[in-house]
């Protein structure tokens, strides 16, 4: 792996940081707050019933560990491995990201172009709207995956998606305000194809996935060429190689799963064609982790301006910052980034520290979905550098991208949705923390803070079980755009 790892990008990830490590860096004994990470990885697939995980490490600039837990299918009961496929989900939206950058530096499109430029048959309040504001969310265009009619496991033509939502209202004004639309990377992955007289699959399989090599990275539409392994029946013969040369590890995809009355049951395969452009790949944690070492180190997207672009928060009107782009999220935490999928039966995350001193990153993949690894990562992270891990201050908490008054007024609006009674917020000393008393009867606590580095988080310490539903939407809600 090391040897593969150099030829895709010398410098590894980031690597005007490599000489900077961590007291951690090599410690073999990887534990946060008590637990090992084979700990918390059990106990978080025990309390959220995922039946398979797979989980990748990258200390630049080499995967240190990539390993599976748990069954990729529950019926077979197929391993969950380094090389298990997954749904990406919405994080399909960075590699839509990465084709249009290509596009650019290849003269095709420029990023300011109108999509009505690229795209025709639009509405007309569509066509202004450009290919950065597409790509950073800003577009205010309606999400056609959220529309009544859609159906995920529905093939769909391009114009039939856009039919979902062509006179629905736009959100907001371009340009003006952020917020994620699937509609967004439908457009962008139309661009692709019209810029580069290619289809969206072709120019993501030969700039992509071809160029880095990514044995284990396909297209939905290529699922049924993928081998799955089997442990008796007409693929025997394949074990059988298989077992006399074990240095071979069998490629094949999970089974997704969903929740239905507190069972675990597999989940219709998605259309491609429904995820068009954001949410058709599927990809082990090894081969996600290996697509970021390669457009980190400048083998995807070749200026550093241009990958300073996906690697940024958005800019929209009046100089006001998104905290997300292209899909990743921006936290607080220095030169941290996060990116998460999430579609019917899969579920996956990718959490990036770029600061010169920390240089980790943790890619998490399983099949049920509807999971949030946003806390599993971070504790996880701090198993290999302490400095990393979430505040302990609450049992449960989750790293903000706004300010604490931010967090605490989109976490009130949104539980007022839900339902939930919610005291009136105590007068703070400080601006910096507040407390928040949710429920009539067993009441939980939330609370929002600022630590000394600047970072903000919301948490909680859950004592009525019938909240967490509420709270765990909540929170996701309060902390981020997306």
């Amino acid at each position: 792996m090391v040897t593969r790892l150099s030829t895709i990008v010398l410098a590894g990830l980031l690597a005007a940081g490599t000489a900077v490590v961590s007291a951690q860096r090599g410690n073999p004994l990887v534990k946060f707050d008590g637990q090992t990470v084979d700990e918390m990885i059990a106990a978080f697939m025990a309390e959220r019933q995922i039946p398979g995980v797979t989980l990748a490490i990258v200390q630049a600039p080499y995967i240190s560990r990539a390993v599976g837990y748990g069954v990729s299918d529950t019926e077979s009961r197929r391993l969950a491995s380094p090389k298990t496929l997954w749904n990406v989900g919405q994080m399909a939206r960075a590699y839509t990201a990465v084709a249009i950058k290509q596009l650019v530096e290849a003269g095709k499109v420029k990023i300011d172009d109108p999509v009505g430029k690229h795209v025709t048959g639009l509405p007309p309040a569509w066509q202004p709207v450009t290919l950065q504001q597409l790509i950073g969310h800003a577009s205010g265009l309606p999400d056609y995956t959220r529309q009544a009619g859609f159906d995920p496991a529905r093939v769909y033509t391009r114009a039939q998606l856009l039919a979902l939502v062509r006179d629905a209202r736009i959100e907001f004004t371009p340009n003006t305000n952020g917020g994620a639309s699937a509609t967004d990377y439908l457009l962008l992955g139309m661009v692709v194809e019209r810029a580069s007289g290619m289809s969206y699959e072709a120019y993501v399989t030969k700039n992509q996935i071809e160029r880095l090599q990514l044995r284990n990275t396909v297209f939905a539409s290529g699922l049924p060429g993928v081998k799955q392994e089997t442990l008796d029946g007409p693929e025997a013969k394949h074990r059988a190689f298989l077992l006399e040369r074990p240095f071979i590890d069998p490629t094949e995809a999970a089974t997704g799963y969903t929740l239905k009355g507190g069972a675990l049951a597999p989940v219709k395969a998605a259309a491609d064609s429904a995820w068009f452009g954001h949410g058709a790949i599927f990809a082990s944690a090894e081969d996600i982790s290996l697509w970021d070492i390669g457009l980190a180190g400048g083998q995807l997207v070749a200026s550093k301006d241009n990958r300073h672009v996906l690697y940024n928060p958005a800019v929209i009107d009046q100089g006001i910052t998104i905290p997300a782009n292209a899909g990743w999220r921006f936290p607080r935490h220095k030169g941290l980034m996060d990116i998460e999928g999430s579609v019917p039966g899969y579920s996956c995350y990718l959490a990036r520290f770029t600061d010169p001193g920390e240089l980790l990153c943790v890619t998490l993949c399983g099949n049920r979905d509807g999971i949030d690894f946003t806390g599993l990562a971070r504790r996880i992270a701090g198993a290999f550098d302490p400095r990393l891990g979430p505040s302990l201050k609450m049992k449960t908490s989750r790293e903000s991208t706004y300010s604490v008054a931010s967090t605490a007024d989109r976490f009130e609006s949104f539980i007022a949705t839900k339902s939930v009674v919610v005291a009136p917020r105590p007068g703070a000393a400080s601006t910096k923390e507040f407390s928040l008393r949710l429920g009539a009867g067993r009441e939980s606590i939330v609370r929002v803070w600022e630590e000394a580095d600047g970072t903000v988080w919301l948490g909680y310490d859950e004592s009525d079980a019938s909240l967490r539903p509420a709270l765990e939407a909540a929170v996701k809600y309060a902390t981020a755009p997306y």
